[in-house]
């Protein structure tokens, strides 16, 4: 399977609806550089990749290319750095794209300098307007050093409308760390009224691998403090009020129940849990609890209301 890809994964997702302007991407690029300045990332490591759907629009208009072609072009110029440019060129001519069209597409697509793309587009096309306001916002943010212009990037899904972005790790190894964008008609598409709305989606599996190659990943290690475990039904209820009032002390404290105490034993160790406080029917008539302490392996009883 590729490295930084499975068959499940935890995933971010961050949002904003009701903002059109370019304010919106902004603030989402920002949470995502903290993000990885709080995971010990620079932007040595990672950097961020900004186009716009609207760079495709304009070029696809220079050349009269009908608008329902617009999605089947999106989905084949976002393979552009994954494919030859022979077969790029192959399967867009196959859409019936004229040779110049594909020429044209694939020209301005390869740019990196969003001066240039405004000298082929012109400075009153939408699409440059946005893209040197968003990159203004990214001086005042303090995180231009983080993002660069890229045309290549059209994101492949087919709802994306304005501005789009993809997070890569600088060295090429890995796939996209995250992704998003802008998608203002997106919601019209399951029956309600459109919104401005742009997002992104950020999930664990690549972000993983980045941070153990950069020795970056953090000791997820479990650690509970208490394992609480009744030995006879009946006692579930007094178990239940250990744990509870453990928890109020601001201990961290598993609650076990229907287990065998071999079992118990061998699950307190494996996550490292510091006690077992076990509640016996002959320890509880007298109002007292077995606490074992799992390093030492020393075992004695204590009155439950004075736990600690």
């Amino acid at each position: 399977m590729t490295r930084g890809r499975r068959r499940e994964h935890y995933q971010w997702n961050m949002d904003i609806f009701g903002v059109p302007k370019v304010r919106a991407e902004a603030e989402l690029l920002h949470a995502i550089v903290l993000l990885f300045q709080r995971l010990g990332v620079t932007s040595s490591y990672v950097g961020i990749r900004v186009s716009s759907r609207k760079v495709l629009q304009a070029v696809l208009n220079m050349y009269s290319i009908p608008e329902h072609l617009f999605t089947e072009v999106c989905v084949i110029v976002d393979k552009l750095g994954k494919m030859s440019r022979e077969e790029i060129e192959k399967e867009l001519i196959s859409t019936g794209l004229s040779s110049e069209a594909v020429q044209g597409i694939i020209d301005v697509l390869s740019l990196k300098s969003l001066s240039k793309l405004e000298e082929v587009l012109g400075s009153g096309v939408e699409a440059v307007a946005d893209l040197k306001k968003l990159f203004s916002f990214a001086e005042q943010y303090g995180y231009a050093d983080w993002i660069c212009f890229d045309a290549s990037v059209v994101r492949g899904l087919a709802y994306y409308t304005g501005i789009v972005f993809e997070a890569f790790d600088r060295e090429g190894k890995l796939r996209a760390i995250c992704g998003g964008g802008r998608y203002d008609r997106l919601l019209s598409t399951f029956g309600s009224e459109d919104i401005p709305a742009c997002g992104f989606g950020f999930g664990d599996a690549v972000i993983v691998e980045l941070l153990k190659e950069k020795g970056l990943l953090p000791d997820l290690s479990r650690q509970v403090d208490d394992i609480v475990f009744p030995l006879d039904e009946e006692l579930e209820g007094p178990a239940s009020s250990i744990a509870s009032s453990l928890r109020k002390k601001g201990r961290s404290v598993g609650l076990v129940e229907d287990k065998r105490l071999k079992w118990v034993f061998k699950h307190a160790e494996r996550i490292n849990a510091s006690r077992l406080i076990l509640v016996g029917n002959s320890e509880w008539e007298r109002g007292m609890v077995r606490v074992k302490i799992l390093s030492t392996r020393e075992e004695f009883e204590v009155k439950a209301g004075e736990l600690e």
